[in-house]
Formats: structure tokens, C-alpha cells, sequence
């Protein structure tokens, strides 16, 4: 079976878009509403990690081997041999992000970087093709 990659580069056109349009939002809402300063920085602020990943073009990745599970969120990185992998759940959040955390045999529990996380429908059947069970929960508020 072939490994399943993703690679994300947060120098992606929708990050770089995204950004350019809140700022430009932000821009008119000044000119055209009179909003008022403390509130434009305010929204610019909520900018700054995106803008971080576009100017040091953070690389988030994840590598679902048939041994191994590899991921990396920037400087940030972890393996786990699948062997130790009893579960691992899925969690869709109210902002609609995945939240994945593999639980161990052990009974431990580890979350993958929200990044490195791949689309669900293909990384739940990625992780059933190797044999892992896949827990889905939707719009948990607590946990």
C-alpha cells in the first residue's frame, strides 16, 4: 500500500488571499464606517500568525505509512509506530477544523499539530485501510 502524504507550505495562495482581503476589509471599514483605530488594529492583530506562516513559509506535514505515522507542524515533529496506535479519534470543531488525537494502547493520548491534520474523509479511510479504528465525534463544546 502506498503511503498517504500531505504537505501544507503556509505560503499558499488561499493564506496569502485571505489575509489581503481581511486587511482590505479592514481598510475600507476605516475609510467608508470611521471605525475606529483600536478596532482596525484589533482585527490586523488577529492577522499576524498567518502572516507569520506566509513570511517564513512554515512547512506542516504528515506522512500515514504502513508502520509508521510521521508529522511535522514547523519546527515541530513526532512519529509513532502504528502498532501503538489503539484509536484514533476525530473531532469536527465549531470552526469546522478536524482535531485529531491518536489514542495509545497505553491509554496516553497525543494531538496532532490542527496543520498537519489531513482532510478527514480521506485520512479516516488512509488509517481504516491500515487497520486503525476511527472514532468520529461533531461539535464537541467541551474537550
Amino acid at each position: 500500500m502506498s503511503d498517504f502524504v500531505l504537505k501544507r507550505s503556509g505560503r499558499r495562495l488561499s493564506v496569502v488571499v485571505t489575509v489581503a482581503v481581511i486587511w482590505l476589509l479592514l481598510a475600507l471599514a476605516m475609510v467608508l464606517l470611521d471605525a475606529s483605530v483600536w478596532v482596525i488594529w484589533l482585527g490586523a492583530l488577529a492577522t499576524l500568525p498567518a502572516l507569520y506562516d506566509i513570511v517564513t513559509g512554515r512547512v506542516s506535514s504528515l506522512v500515514l505509512s504502513d508502520t509508521m505515522m510521521t508529522w511535522q507542524s514547523g519546527k515541530r515533529t513526532g512519529s509513532l509506530p502504528l502498532s501503538a496506535i489503539k484509536t484514533v479519534r476525530l473531532d469536527t470543531r465549531l470552526d469546522l477544523s478536524i482535531k485529531a488525537t491518536l489514542i495509545l494502547h497505553t491509554g496516553a493520548k497525543m494531538r496532532l499539530p490542527l496543520d498537519a491534520v489531513p482532510p478527514s474523509a480521506a485520512f479516516e479511510e488512509a488509517l481504516k485501510q491500515r487497520g486503525i479504528l476511527v472514532e468520529r465525534h461533531h461539535f464537541r463544546l467541551v474537550g
